[in-house]
């Protein structure tokens, strides 16, 4: 459980068919409307057939406040935090959770199409960069990682 600014937030798997519309709630406001994702990118028919990972407030009623995916094919994404619970560590819990998950069943290669201002946050979560360069991907600069080594703990993300 992550604490901050008297805010609890639980971090854990979630079924697409259990929370599918808070899931898409966050990332509807972080992709589409802060980052101008196209929807018909953002909503790739993946979701039911990928693994998810949700972060939670604890009040009551709780609220999604964060979300991530892994998909079949080890590609870690769609991780998404609303703006005001940002820098208190969700994404990166979301995305060890998504890391340690791909590693327990057995995944060949976890990797992640990284907005390119977040490298650095990838990096330090055990994450380098592929030999592909940067790429165009939604209209925003991306560059493909691919996960090296066990992620670090701490981080401000």
């Amino acid at each position: 459980m992550l604490s901050t600014n008297n805010t609890e937030v639980r971090v854990g798997p979630a079924a697409w068919d259990e929370l599918g519309d808070e899931l898409r709630a966050v990332r509807t406001e972080v992709f589409i409307h802060e980052q101008g994702v196209a929807p018909e990118l953002e909503w790739d028919g993946e979701d039911a057939v990928s693994h998810h990972f949700v972060a939670t407030t604890v009040e009551h009623p709780p609220r999604v406040v964060g979300t991530a995916r892994l998909m079949r094919t080890g590609q870690i994404g769609r991780m998404a935090v609303l703006k005001n619970f940002r820098r208190m560590g969700i994404g990166r819990t979301l995305l060890d959770q998504a890391v340690e998950f791909a590693l327990a069943s057995g995944f060949a290669r976890i990797f992640l199409h990284a907005q390119t201002h977040a490298r650095e946050f990838y990096e330090k979560a055990g994450f380098r960069a592929a030999d592909a360069g940067e790429f165009v991907e939604a209209n925003i600069p991306h560059v493909e990682m691919e996960f090296v080594q066990s992620p670090r703990s701490g981080s401000s993300e």
